[in-house]
């Protein structure tokens, strides 16, 4: 079986590693193909480096721009890919504009389509994430589910026939990964003690594309009694400069990226986690770490309900009560995004191929 993977930002990197490693125990040829939307070597190079990935076997180095620009280089370079080397589908992982691009090009060029971390919906169709997300899902031939809501909400969508509950393959990463972490030399270097500090992570343009709303979260984040460590996404450095917002001097600590070992260490060990990313909402409540959601909904409901995640959205007095707050659970949250297998479960779907496109869907 071959396997063209498509990826091109942080998150799907670490997503796609255990099913890399099964792919390859499996005997079956896999072909990294890299967009290069996340460029910057803290933010892509360093998980080839720490994580059992396959070095790109082709790098299309898009880099940023608007949307439309960016994805239509997508476009271009997948298509491409496709016609010198037809392979027997096409793996996509989460929302991005190289999730989008993948799974276009593949259904424009009639190659089944797998998408890992499929369902998922915040239902805010202001959120690019949802829009990529959707189009995937209804483009896609096998759509691989990490929980039980995403199943439910592809069935409502007359998507179940193509749907399966994999698990969450973030989950084989952390429970894989958390023994080589524990060697970070982070805390350290930065003269930190465990759960003395809150980690923050920014990077969606509804949370940093807007002045007001990146200065309020700012600004909340510098007001916290501990201090607030924000390794700083490349979007989000530049957005800073082009607002020229102020000098932050209480507790905000803006440092450079770091790779996963180093922030799964400072992810376990912080006493809150503030976020507008869904994949740290998730590694948080795995953790079993209070996490604040800066953002006006999430994808990850579960979270929420088991009273691991509060919603605050960018409101800087919900922001700092949530950050503050003492009534978070302390009983260990239900394990609800599968068994730590996932990666071998997406694996042993693709191996029984594709239905044919639309059989049992419904409308």
């Amino acid at each position: 079986m071959k396997v063209l993977t498509v990826l091109g930002a942080r998150p799907q990197f670490i997503k796609a590693a255990p099913v890399s490693v099964a792919l390859a125990v499996g005997d079956h040829e896999e072909r990294i193909l890299h967009t290069g939307q996340h460029y910057d070597a803290d933010m892509s190079d360093i998980f080839f480096q720490e994580l059992p990935i396959p070095v790109p076997a082709i790098n299309l180095e898009i880099g940023s721009g608007t949307h439309g620009a960016q994805t239509a280089r997508m476009l271009e370079g997948i298509e491409q890919a496709l016609i010198a080397e037809p392979p027997d589908w096409v793996l996509v992982y989460g929302d991005t504009n190289s999730t989008l691009a993948g799974a276009l090009a593949a259904a424009k060029m009639g190659v089944p389509i797998a998408h890992v971390e499929a369902g998922l919906r915040s239902f805010n169709r202001e959120m690019p994430e949802e829009i990529n997300r959707i189009v995937a899902d209804h483009t896609a031939d096998l759509l691989l589910c990490p929980t039980a809501v995403a199943m439910q909400n592809l069935a409502t969508e007359g998507l179940a026939a193509r749907s399966r509950q994999v698990g969450d393959t973030m989950l084989d990463v952390q429970r894989s990964q958390l023994a080589a972490a524990a060697h970070s030399q982070i805390l350290d270097a930065m003269g930190l003690e465990p759960k003395s500090y809150c980690l923050a992570t920014l990077h969606r343009a509804y949370t940093v594309d807007d002045p007001d709303r990146l200065a309020a979260v700012l600004g909340a984040l510098d007001r916290l009694s501990k201090p607030v460590v924000l390794p700083l996404h490349p979007r989000t450095k530049a957005r800073i400069e082009a607002f020229d917002l102020p000098v932050f001097t209480g507790s905000l600590r803006l440092v450079d990226p770091v790779g996963y070992h180093d922030m799964l260490y400072l992810e376990s060990h912080a006493a809150r986690i503030l976020t507008d990313s869904g994949g740290v909402q998730k590694e948080a409540y795995w953790l079993e770490v209070p996490c604040v959601t800066l953002r006006p909904e999430t994808e990850w409901v579960e979270t929420v309900e088991q009273g691991w995640n509060r919603i605050v959205d960018v409101d800087p007095e919900k922001i700092v009560a949530a950050a503050e707050a003492e009534d978070w659970p302390t009983r260990p949250p239900p394990m609800l995004y599968g068994d730590g297998a996932a990666a071998d479960h997406i694996v042993r779907e693709l191996e029984r191929g594709p239905e044919p496109h639309g059989v049992g869907d419904s409308t």
